[in-house]
């Protein structure tokens, strides 16, 4: 309700002008006089939100005035960031979102998004139904704050997850803004500083127990299910137990797909089959060849893990075989059958072939796996030491390093520190943004392994497609569109990933992937796109993106 006596309270020329915007059409002009006699010209202004934005010298400043940029003017914040989408996407997400999400409550300027409390149970749908733009919403990103990247139990201070996640859909996909729906699940927190901390905007008590969750959760999916019959929803960072709970028990009666385990697993698994052909080409050993070890064994971890089995078994292998080619390490080091009790969710990629004790230093697990990729989801900065770098090296002539945790700060390793201690050898793509570096008479580019590259089109694919779940297909079939992707300037500098600028290109390229293995799958009820060639359904999919005016 705060955010519609909010609406009733803008000006009624701010209102309209944002549903216009919304609309692709042209807003009103404000009476003469209202505005300064220059105002009129778009590429002036875009310059100067442009210097606006330049002169601030800390992110966090940067992150708040675009988001003022957006709720005022979205068309010229997304005309911006399409023209410069490599220096913007690191300041409205990773990884200035998670600083974003700390001050949260302090930073807080004005209502944006749905906020449902476990408080409101039992009368979600009148909630949800508060939503202003109920017949145009087709994706919403739901968060309940308890795993914020790498920062842990943020509770409402997670908002700017779901926010920042949706101008991505925007930006990167052409998602109308109206259809976007960004909401925060209020479960209560275990986060001590917020408790305490007398500007926090959630409730304050501890997360509700388990059962008490899982009645919310089912009662807010069936609402959201009445209320938006066309939306497809995005799950991001749950708690992993939770992550992998509501994915497997909703995936098969909604559109959900959990951005986490799914997203992060396909942008990996794309990257990967591209760093495989360059490790493999440097050592001469086949494809199958190649065994991957886990640092980090959390829904990110496991999600990641399970997705690269499709690596193995693209390449002839069969299942059992694709996970024998997979190690995971945790807190506790190799995991293992002999190692005692583990939570479920770790059991699928415990090893059988070792028995002796527990080995938890991670250079010690590295000489004995012997591994050719190393994969960071462990929130542990630094954990990919010298001495690992150097042995991984030793073992590969091209070693694939991953550090793929966010933010930076929690970073497994940086980029020069790859190149250095492997002397150039690295093939690497990283979580958070690093820039290219010079070694050894060459520029070295880093890859990111950015969600952003997926997630837009499974979206968009599943939307145009009104997919009735979002498939196992349907994510690998991103992650070989988006391999797929590379130009052949990409390839001769060596990229595992595009460039991110061509990011609507991927997304388009991505979305009509997604849509064949919808239709492949059945779940497809736009069949209408069943009789499309694939360059009439690729114009198709380009027709449907919103731009900016």
């Amino acid at each position: 309700m705060l955010y519609l006596r909010f609406l009733r309270r803008v000006p009624t020329f701010a209102r309209t002008y944002a549903h216009a915007s919304n609309l692709n059409v042209a807003p009103p002009k404000p009476a003469h006089g209202l505005t300064p006699p220059k105002l009129t010209d778009d590429d002036v202004h875009a310059e100067r939100c442009l210097r606006q934005l330049r002169s601030k010298d800390k992110a966090i400043e940067k992150y708040i005035y675009l988001s003022q940029l957006k709720l005022t003017d979205e068309n010229m914040f997304y005309k911006l960031c399409l023209r410069y989408m490599a220096e913007f996407t690191p300041l409205i997400y990773t990884p200035t979102v998670g600083d974003a999400c700390i001050q949260f409550s302090h930073n807080f300027r004005r209502p944006e998004g749905l906020f449902v409390s476990i408080h409101d149970k039992g009368r979600i749908g009148s909630v949800i139904r508060n939503w202003p733009r109920i017949p145009e919403a087709r994706i919403a990103v739901v968060t309940d704050g308890s795993r914020i990247l790498g920062l842990g139990d943020l509770g409402v201070n997670g908002m700017p997850i779901s926010i920042g996640k949706l101008s991505l859909y925007v930006a990167g996909a052409g998602i109308r803004p109206s259809s976007t729906l960004p909401i925060c699940l209020d479960l209560g927190t275990n986060n001590e500083t917020f408790l305490a901390d007398p500007l926090y905007l959630g409730h304050r008590h501890p997360r509700v127990p388990s059962p008490d969750m899982s009645a919310f959760m089912h009662e807010f999916m069936d609402e959201m299910s009445k209320a938006f019959p066309k939306m497809l929803i995005q799950f991001e960072d749950f708690s992993t137990e939770n992550a992998f709970m509501y994915l497997d028990a909703f995936r098969e009666r909604y559109p959900v797909f959990n951005d986490d385990i799914q997203g992060t697993g396909a942008v990996v698994l794309a990257g990967f089959l591209n760093a495989a052909k360059l490790s493999s080409a440097a050592s001469g050993r086949p494809l199958t060849d190649h065994r991957i070890l886990f640092l980090g064994a959390g829904s990110a971890g496991v999600g990641v893990a399970m997705q690269l089995m499709s690596f193995f078994t693209l390449q002839g292998l069969s299942e059992e075989e694709a996970r024998s080619r997979i190690y995971l390490v945790d807190s506790q080091g190799l995991i293992y059958d002999g190692r005692g009790p583990m939570a479920e969710h770790k059991k699928y990629f415990s090893r059988t072939d070792y028995a002796g004790p527990p080995v938890k230093d991670l250079l010690d697990i590295v000489d004995l796996v012997k591994p050719t990729a190393l994969l960071g989801l462990s929130t542990t900065k630094g954990a990919f030491s010298q001495p690992v770098l150097e042995l991984m090296a030793a073992l590969n002539p091209r070693p694939i390093v991953f550090p793929l945790s966010n933010p930076v700060r929690l970073s497994e390793c940086e980029f020069h520190e790859a190149l250095t201690y492997t002397r150039g050898a690295v093939v690497f793509a990283s979580g958070s943004p690093f820039d290219p570096e010079a070694y050894g008479g060459r520029t070295h580019y880093p890859g990111q392994g950015n969600n952003m590259y997926v997630f837009p089109g499974i979206g968009l694919g599943a939307i145009l497609a009104q997919a009735k779940s979002v498939t196992d297909s349907m994510v690998e079939a991103s992650a070989l569109g988006l391999a797929d992707a590379l130009t052949p300037d990409e390839r001769a500098d060596d990229l595992i990933y595009p460039r991110l600028e061509r990011i609507r290109e991927i997304s388009a390229h991505i979305a009509c992937a997604v849509i064949r293995a919808a239709q492949k799958a059945g779940v497809d009820r736009n069949e209408a796109l069943r009789k499309l060639s694939d360059g009439e359904l690729n114009e198709y999919v380009t027709g449907k993106m919103w731009n900016p005016l």
